[in-house]
């Protein structure tokens, strides 16, 4: 086989150019379609059916005891159908105040592609599908109403002007959203709740200089307004330490229970021996008692093999590894070196002066005091990477990037192997090896093109991020934001090559090179045609996601699996259970906006060249939107909050399907010598560098910074009893909202319509209006914002907030469970002779001799703590 065959079998073609018996065919979405669909209704008859009896799994959003109260989704009962009807009358601004900022915006990311997917029907159905279906070319099933089947040149300016009202409809539904965001994000971090968070207030500073690190130097480096610092310097040894102790504890806890549960045991046969004499712990004979303690064999002593008491032991060494914390403790907080690897959190008066600082070059020496970052969590920082040197951090970053690169590079192979799956017919007719293919019926063989292909593109891309952000976390990244912030932007990369450019070539364009020695003629005549049938895979790869991936979301059966596993094998105290309890599902939002932008642009490149496309990614897109939306209402609790900085990517990387697809029919027009619909296209080519440049020119500060003006007016301070009510810039909003409204209502009047229409599209079209801060406030007290949740925050916690968790954590208290015999009592007296803290409340031991805990009452488990806002 030459290099030209090679091609031609990837892409599914053969020597006479006529169409293989692929994704393009009725009968292969049809088997797409079909087992997806059923698969789908068995996933969502199951998750209606097995919800009640998992309410951990399915709905712990609604009485979990780790969120608080009037953070519960409202949940009238437990039954099969209660959900939905809490999916229809709790709104998605419900995750916005009771969740996070990020969950909300994900919503409405779904909601607008849906939106641009719809318009876009609307637009192209009626009009390119009966032209491209009466176009003159040779096409059938599909590909009948795909642009490759326009043979005549004059119906192309039919496709020009759509692709001009189409593309500007999608440039400003970007623009008038990323307004939005803006005034969102201003409304919402210049709240009194969000304003007076210490996070607001608190700027972390990397490669801070050693006097930085001195409160006494506070004034000169950050400002007036700074009142206090956390420096940061090196701990990997104490870190170590306190590891080791927590993992002290977990042995302690493990071989108590232990004890706990076999003396019970024991005891309910002498109970039964005595014909149901109370037996308790004390009155069984000693050398009962002593063969019922765990023993363990020693690795590290010698004679190798030594046995010992497994309490005794990881009590004493419980002990010494907390002496040992004590000194390292001491000797840390007088060391002073630290060779340029250190930071500093700067809490400052206000927010308005955090956000100087953060904006200000706050040194003359290169590389000193940068980056900075703000409304940093404590829970969020990766402390190892903060005392990274300047110059490591950089080369690490650098080769970080590389590594990404490379692996994006070198995922074309697993990519092209999937490509050429989807072509398997040609590739049975033209390798003698494969050619039992050509024995199997052909439902199996359109199972295999039209399903096979888009669940393995799937299951390749699932594990990307995944390594991205590991390769991000081990390069220096200083947070969980930040990390997640570059796996969004590189994971969208990846999405737009591989999943989507590189199939989309090797199923169709590239077609064109193995044909090229043969028949150079038909060069321009094989690229429009091949190049829209490349469209058709992703019909399937749309239905596939939609059905297949938003039923498991709800079954979400690997979660309930796992933890019926975890809880009957290997949870076997008190804390494991509750830390198993107590997790719930996250979002990694870096991972799911680049899978969707890939989504919405997919649809826009082939929005003028195969609409059909619109409607599936519609379809699939309002799929995904039911479940997240179920999961963010009823089971998961995003772990990283990036404030609206992920919707603000999302919506400047959906352009980039509109620069494909310009480029598209650029190539496409100009390869017809449609001259005019190509001086049409590269004119709104133009156009569209010329309005992403300017948007992204003023856009970009106010979607990075908060401005002056603003955060002086909403920043919290002493004198906020003699502030002005509204700053001269919030005065002039309000004015031009009230004109506004007025106006609508006189148009309404005039023409005779409610202004529960005009009023939306006007809102929809007047952003500057309806979109600024004085209006975004208001949209949000709009709903159950609670103003007067500020945080509040003591000496203590002021003090700890922000130093390395290895300097402020105690040592666990130790978590028994009560029982009959009267064991957790004695085992608690032995641990508080020893100065440990210990406690049987809140878990017990029933009388089958099963651990139990208090899962409906959190107040009674002892390592509870409630949820403080930073």
């Amino acid at each position: 086989m030459d290099f030209q065959t090679i091609i031609a079998a990837s892409n599914g073609t053969d020597d006479g150019g006529k169409s293989p018996s692929g994704p393009s065919s009725f009968a292969a979405v049809a088997a797409a379609f079909i087992p997806t669909f059923v698969t789908a209704s068995l996933f969502v008859s199951a998750f209606v059916i097995v919800r009640p009896k998992f309410p951990k799994i399915y709905f712990p959003r609604t009485y979990l005891g780790t969120i608080p109260k009037k953070d519960h989704t409202p949940c009238q009962s437990r039954s099969y159908w209660d959900w939905v009807h809490t999916m229809r009358v709790v709104p998605d601004k419900f995750t916005l105040y009771h969740q996070s900022i990020d969950s909300y915006l994900f919503l409405r990311f779904l909601r607008t592609m849906i939106f641009i997917c719809v318009v876009g029907c609307v637009l192209t159905w009626p009009i390119l599908m009966p032209i491209n279906a009466a176009g003159g070319g040779t096409g059938n099933e599909l590909d009948r109403i795909s642009i490759g089947n326009v043979a005549e040149e004059k119906y192309l300016y039919a496709h020009a002007i759509i692709a001009w009202v189409f593309f500007i409809f999608v440039m400003f539904t970007v623009a008038r959203e990323r307004l939005w965001l803006i005034g969102l994000r201003q409304a919402w971090n210049l709240s009194k709740p969000n304003a007076n968070r210490l996070s607001s207030r608190t700027v972390l500073f990397l490669s801070a200089p050693t006097g930085a690190l001195d409160e006494s130097n506070m004034q000169r480096f950050f400002g007036d307004d700074a009142v206090k610092v956390w420096p940061v310097t090196k701990a990997e040894k104490l870190q170590s330490l306190v590891s080791s102790r927590d993992s002290e504890v977990d042995k302690l806890e493990t071989a108590e229970i232990s004890l706990i549960q076999k003396a019970n045991e024991e005891g309910r046969r002498s109970q039964k021996r005595h014909h149901g004499q109370r037996i308790t712990y004390g009155s069984l004979p000693g050398s009962v008692k002593q063969s019922l303690r765990p023993t363990e064999r020693l690795k590290t002593t010698r004679p190798v093999g030594k046995q010992v008491d497994s309490i005794d032991y990881s009590r004493n060494q419980l002990l010494e590894k907390e002496e040992e914390i004590n000194k390292a403790r001491e000797s840390n907080a007088h060391a002073q070196s630290h060779h340029g690897a250190a930071a500093v959190f700067v809490q400052f008066r206000t927010q308005s002066a955090a956000q100087k600082a953060y904006q200000q070059v706050a040194s003359s020496d290169i590389l000193s005091l940068t980056p900075r970052f703000t409304g940093v969590l404590p829970s969020e920082v990766f402390w190892e990477n903060l005392t990274m040197e300047p110059s490591r951090r950089i080369s690490q970053g650098i080769l970080a990037h590389g590594l990404v690169i490379a692996l994006i590079i070198f995922w074309s192979i697993p990519v092209a192997f999937v490509g050429a799956v989807s072509n398997i017919s040609y590739l049975a007719e033209n390798f003698k090896f494969l050619g039992f293919l050509n024995e199997l019926p052909d439902n199996i063989i359109n199972l295999l093109t039209g399903l096979v292909p888009p669940l393995l593109l799937s299951a390749l891309s699932k594990y990307v991020p995944k390594i991205f952000r590991y390769i991000f976390t081990a390069s220096g990244e200083p947070t969980k934001t930040s990390t997640e912030l570059k796996v969004l932007k590189w994971y969208y990369v990846f999405q737009v090559l591989q999943v989507f450019l590189v199939t989309s070539l090797s199923s169709g364009a590239a077609t064109v090179v193995s044909q090229i020695a043969t028949n150079p003629n038909k060069v321009p005549q094989l690229l429009a045609e091949r190049l829209p049938r490349a469209s058709n895979s992703y019909l399937t790869y749309f239905v596939v996601q939609g059905l297949t991936s938003a039923s498991d979301n709800l079954l979400n059966y690997s979660d309930v699996l796992s933890y019926i596993f975890f809880d009957k094998f290997f949870d076997k105290t008190p804390r494991q259970k509750y830390n198993s309890y107590i997790t719930l599902r996250g979002m990694q939002w870096g991972k799911l906006f680049p899978k969707y932008v890939n989504f919405v642009i997919i649809a826009i490149v082939y929005s003028c060249i195969a609409p059909l496309v619109l409607g599936f990614a519609a379809a699939g897109l309002a799929l995904f939107y039911l479940s997240y939306r179920y999961m963010l209402l009823f089971t998961a609790q995003p772990k990283i909050d990036t404030k609206g900085h992920c919707y603000t990517l999302a919506l400047q990387q959906m352009l980039t399907g509109v620069y494909i697809a310009e480029l598209c029919l650029i190539g496409l027009f100009s390869l017809r010598g449609a001259f005019g619909p190509t001086i049409l296209l590269g004119i709104l080519f133009i156009v569209t560098i010329i309005f992403n440049v300017l948007t992204n020119r003023h856009f970009a500060p106010l979607e990075q910074y908060l401005p002056a003006d603003l955060a002086l007016d909403g920043s919290s301070n002493e004198n906020d009893e003699e502030a002005p009510l509204l700053s001269s810039a919030e005065e002039g909003q309000s004015d031009a909202i009230q004109r506004e409204e007025s106006r609508i209502h006189r148009i309404s009047s005039a023409v005779r319509v409610s202004p529960k229409v005009t009023g939306p599209i006007a809102r929809f079209f007047e952003p500057h209006i309806f979109a600024s801060h004085k209006a975004m406030m208001q949209w949000l007290r709009d709903g159950d914002f609670d103003e007067d949740n500020v945080p509040e925050y003591n000496d203590e916690d002021i003090r700890k907030a922000y130093l390395h968790p290895a300097y402020t954590s105690r040592t666990p208290v130790i978590w028994l469970a009560k029982d009959d015999m009267g064991v957790s009592k004695k085992e608690i007296q032995e641990n508080e002779k020893k100065e440990l803290e210990c406690s049987d409340e809140g878990a017990w031991i029933d009388k089958e001799g099963n651990l139990k805990w208090s899962v409906d009452d959190f107040e009674k488990v002892p390592i509870f703590k409630k949820t403080k806002q930073w």
